[in-house]
């Protein structure tokens, strides 16, 4: 819809929210399965060089794609409220840090806490999650310049809680505080930073965005296809073009291109608002259609690369932004139905996000510190999955409980 010569981007898409909370969910589902065993294999990851799709290798890709169809909403509006370019960038940049910073420190914990630190790797992780809501909770407006100082030092407090768990970090080979491979968080830093740019200076026009995607997935490709099992790519080392990969985190284009998809979706739907508005029937079956190209896509490349999350091919890509799009499409489609009674359940994890996605580690510490274990028997097969199936709802349940005390990150 145009709005004053503009795209309209004032219209909160609820369909996003929904997918949004759906794919927490689903993530805090699949990263709880490591505490039960005996699951169906299907439910996990992919073994390096094994051709499937496991549900735990959708949901990262579908993120990503909600990530994207989130990014021109947030960014138009910023500019709706008059803010300027310059302020817009140092938003994308200190989002991109806060997700960079926090994935650091849970991929560090990933490899266990040393004694020496003095700390317990579930006392180390609760002193991490705190630090994090300290430094970016969402704290009330207020007049009082009191209340404005008391926030301000527990931001202070938080940095300086993060300052000295990274000094006094080692882990459990006694390795120092290091990016390593900067975990799911700052692997969604990264892709934000690069694709929010990307719009930031292309703003919605579609051929610009379209290009980048192509681009992204040329890259994909170029770096997926081999010649007796050498990629043809295989550049000396330190080659200009692996250098630009690696400072602008592109990796083989793959994360980048789930992103780029949703915003390109998000983009199309608000420039054609109004003739969707008159009939969604004919939007929801577009994208039903393009859904199935995705599909086709999938499908052809399959006979050139293994379906795989861990090598990042073609075909994962191609079949996973086609799950995104159906899903995107079939809550667009529940919503307009008026069938989203069931939404408000997992709500939380839809517009509380992140403090979604922390709160297992704050629970998991609590339980490892007051012995808190269930039987073997509820750890095992179909009652080990409906475990994981609780402690989810759990984990959004918590969420919503921090909101009602206003306790909710925001970066």
């Amino acid at each position: 819809m145009i709005k004053n010569g503009v795209n309209d981007f004032s219209q909160r898409n609820h369909a996003i929210d929904m997918l949004r909370a759906v794919t927490m969910l689903l993530m805090i589902f699949v990263n709880d399965l490591w505490t039960v065993s005996d699951v169906p294999v299907w439910l996990g990851h992919a073994a390096l060089g094994e051709d499937m799709l496991g549900l735990a290798d959708i949901v990262f890709p579908c993120f990503l794609f909600s990530v994207g169809m989130s990014i021109p909403f947030a960014i138009e509006r910023r500019f709706s409220k008059g803010e300027t370019g310059v302020s817009t960038v140092a938003h994308i940049l200190s989002r991109t840090a806060a997700l960079l910073i926090m994935g650091v420190f849970i991929v560090n914990t990933e490899s266990g806490v040393s004694s020496s630190t003095g700390l317990s790797l579930p006392v180390y992780r609760l002193l991490m999650v705190a630090g994090f809501f300290l430094i970016w909770n969402v704290y009330r407006r207020t007049e009082k310049e009191s209340l404005r100082n008391l926030y301000s030092a527990l931001k202070i407090l938080g940095m300086v809680i993060l300052l000295i768990l990274a000094i006094i970090f080692r882990d459990n080979d006694e390795g120092v505080f290091s990016a390593r491979w900067w975990g799911i968080l700052g692997l969604i830093g990264w892709t934000y930073f690069l694709c929010a740019f990307i719009y930031l200076f292309s703003r919605d026009r579609l051929k610009y965005l379209l290009s980048a995607w192509l681009l992204f997935i040329l890259i994909c490709i170029l770096l997926s296809m081999t010649r007796e099992g050498i990629s043809i790519l295989n550049l000396p080392s330190g080659n200009f073009f692996n250098q630009i990969l690696g400072i602008l985190h592109i990796g083989n284009g793959a994360l980048p291109a789930f992103t780029m998809a949703g915003m390109l979706l998000s983009i199309i739907g608000v420039k054609c608002a109004r003739k969707i508005n008159e009939k969604p029937s004919q939007w929801i079956l577009g994208g039903i259609a393009v859904s199935l190209l995705f599909c086709i896509a999938g499908f052809v490349s399959h006979h050139y690369w293994i379906i795989s999350k861990l090598s990042e091919t073609p075909s994962w890509v191609f079949y996973c932004t086609a799950i995104g799009i159906g899903a995107y499409f079939f809550l667009y489609w529940l919503d307009q139905k008026d069938l989203t009674g069931w939404f408000k359940f997992i709500e939380p994890a839809g517009t509380a996000t992140l403090t979604c996605y922390l709160i297992p580690y704050i629970l998991y510490s609590i339980f490892a510190l007051v012995n808190i274990d269930l039987p073997e028997w509820a750890k095992v097969g179909t009652m080990g999955v409906l475990n994981s199936i609780i402690f989810s709802f759990l984990v959004i349940g918590c969420t919503y409980l921090l909101g009602k005390i206003h306790i909710k990150l925001k970066i």
